[in-house]
C-alpha cells in the first residue's frame, strides 16, 4: 500500500486513510471538522473581516482557526502561535475578537427553552426516564481563573478554595444549552444566581408550561423541582428518575469542558473569562445541531452543594402531586 502522506497517491485504502488523518488532524485541533470550520467563517466573516489586507492583516479563516486552537486546547497563548507561527501579540487581539464576534450571536444559538416545540422538548426528556413536562435540567459549573488583581479578588475564591467565576446553564435533552449566565464570582452561591436570573423571573411569571429539574441545592418551586432529601417509598421511584433526567446538565457541563480545554483554567481577567465561556458556549451548541463529533467526557465532579432557601410551600405540594399521579 502506498503511503497515505503522499501527494501522489494511487491506492484506494491510502486514500482512505489520508483523508481519515486530515478529519482527526482538524478534530484535534480545532474541534470542528472542514465543513464545520467553514460554516463558521461564513457566519463571522462579516463580524471580524479586516477592512483591507495591510500589515499583512489575517484572513477570516486564519482568525478563527487561531480563536478555534485556543478554545479547544486551552494552551499559553505563546503556545497557540508558535503552532500558528503569528506572535503573541496578533493571537491575543485575535483571540478577542473571533470570541467577542460569537458572543454577539448567543441570541441566535442560545435560545430558552429551546429551538424546537415545546411538546418536543418534554417529550425527549420524557423518554429518558418517564418525568413529564420538563423544559430544561439547571445547574452551575465552576471555571477556574487565574487569581484576579484588585479588592474583590477574594470574591472569585469558591468553596474548593480556588479562584473561579460559577456560570449557570440549562440544557435540553441533547445536551444543547438553552440559557447560559456567565458574571458570577465562585463565591456565589447557585441557587442566588438562579433567582436573580432572568430565566427566574420568567418561570415565577409562568410564562413558560412546564419545569426544570435542579438539584438539593435549589429550594423546591413550582417551576423547579428538585430530589426529596430523605425519599420514602414511592419518592424514591421519583428521585431515581429525576436524577437520570436531570443528569443531563451534568453530561452538558462535561461535553462542553472535554470539547474546550480551555474552560478547565482560564488565565485572563474574570470579564474575559465570562465573555470566553458563553463563546464556548454557543460553538458547542453550533457543533451539537451541526453532528460535529462528541469529545469522550470524564466523570463529573460532586460538589455537594447544600441549599441556602428553603422550599416553597406550593413547590412542595407539586411535587407531591407528581409523586402522586407519576411514580406511585
Amino acid at each position: 500500500m502506498a503511503c497515505p502522506f503522499l501527494r501522489d497517491v494511487v491506492d484506494e485504502e491510502a486514500l482512505v486513510l489520508r483523508r481519515a488523518f486530515r478529519r482527526d488532524h482538524l478534530y484535534e485541533r480545532y474541534r470542528f471538522s472542514a465543513d464545520g470550520i467553514r460554516y463558521l467563517c461564513r457566519l463571522l466573516g462579516p463580524r471580524i473581516k479586516h477592512r483591507t489586507a495591510r500589515s499583512h492583516a489575517l484572513s477570516v479563516e486564519q482568525m478563527v482557526c487561531v480563536a478555534l486552537r485556543f478554545f479547544a486546547s486551552g494552551a499559553f497563548l505563546y503556545s497557540v502561535g508558535d503552532a500558528e507561527q503569528l506572535n503573541k501579540a496578533t493571537i491575543c487581539r485575535t483571540i478577542r475578537s473571533v470570541c467577542l464576534a460569537i458572543k454577539g450571536l448567543a441570541d441566535v444559538f442560545i435560545s430558552f427553552p429551546g429551538h424546537r416545540r415545546l411538546c418536543d422538548i418534554k417529550e425527549e426528556f420524557y423518554r429518558i426516564a418517564g418525568f413529564p413536562n420538563v423544559i430544561g435540567a439547571v445547574d452551575c459549573t465552576h471555571i477556574r481563573i487565574k487569581a484576579p488583581s484588585g479588592a474583590h479578588e477574594a470574591d472569585f475564591v469558591n468553596r474548593k478554595s480556588f479562584h473561579s467565576i460559577n456560570v449557570q446553564m440549562v440544557c435540553n435533552a441533547d445536551c444543547v444549552i438553552s440559557n447560559v449566565v456567565a458574571k458570577w464570582p465562585g463565591s456565589v452561591h447557585d441557587s442566588r444566581i438562579f433567582r436573580a436570573s432572568e430565566i427566574y423571573q420568567c418561570l415565577s411569571q409562568g410564562e413558560f408550561s412546564g419545569v426544570l429539574l435542579g438539584d438539593r441545592g435549589y429550594g423546591c418551586q413550582p417551576f423547579l423541582l428538585t430530589p426529596f432529601t430523605d425519599p420514602q417509598e414511592a419518592q424514591q421511584a421519583y428521585n431515581h428518575a429525576h436524577a437520570r433526567t436531570r443528569a443531563r446538565v451534568e453530561m452538558t457541563f462535561g461535553l462542553l469542558k472535554a470539547r474546550f480545554h480551555c474552560l478547565h483554567k482560564l488565565r485572563v481577567s474574570p470579564v474575559r473569562a465570562c465573555d470566553i465561556t458563553v463563546a464556548c458556549a454557543v460553538l458547542h451548541n453550533v457543533a451539537c445541531l451541526r453532528k460535529e463529533r462528541a469529545p469522550r467526557v470524564p466523570p463529573a465532579m460532586d460538589w455537594d452543594n447544600p441549599a441556602i432557601f428553603p422550599d416553597d410551600d406550593s413547590g412542595r405540594l407539586l411535587r407531591d402531586q407528581y409523586v402522586l399521579n407519576y411514580f406511585s
